[in-house]
């Protein structure tokens, strides 16, 4: 797989619609400080956890940068993942080495024995996270050190395999 630079935006559903001339896709419309972005949910989008989305919820959804985007207002992506997001908690999407280091430098975990790992299909994900390169994972998180690069002890981490 080659490799993403993805970008989470976070923000309040405001509408969902069907997209296109099949049912298989659908428009979902985002709005935070920024204003207003639309994201292109497809049968490849992974919604973390299979939640249903709903107008009125916090979510965050990822676009891959390296994607072409058609230039009109308000921006449109494809959305790679989306998932539920609560207030005080952060959602990354990344690439991650085996010292568990986003490729980007931007996070380092601290993964704990009672911190939940599991695949994208939510079965456990029982090898150790440090035997893997370039592994992409989906990190759940409330609090980071102000250190260079930011640890975090994750609530969850999700493996996309």
């Amino acid at each position: 797989m080659p490799s993403m630079n993805l970008v989470a935006v976070n923000g309040v559903i405001q509408s969902i619609a069907p997209f296109g001339d099949t049912c298989c896709q659908q428009q979902i419309t985002i709005q935070n400080q920024d204003g207003v972005q639309n994201f292109i949910l497809t049968p490849d989008t992974y919604v973390i956890n299979e939640v249903r989305l709903r107008v009125g919820m916090n979510v965050t959804a990822f676009y891959d940068a390296n994607l072409p985007v058609p230039l009109i207002y308000p921006p449109q992506y494809q959305a790679i993942f989306i998932g539920r997001r609560n207030p005080y908690e952060t959602i990354y999407a990344g690439e991650f080495d085996e010292n568990l280091e986003a490729l980007d430098g931007s996070l380092k975990l601290n993964v704990e024995r009672a911190t939940p790992v599991v695949t994208s299909n939510g079965q456990p994900f029982d090898c150790s996270l440090r035997d893997f390169n370039n592994l992409l994972l989906i990190v759940y998180y409330s609090t980071t050190t102000r250190s260079i690069p930011p640890q975090t002890t994750p609530r969850k981490v999700i493996v996309v395999c």
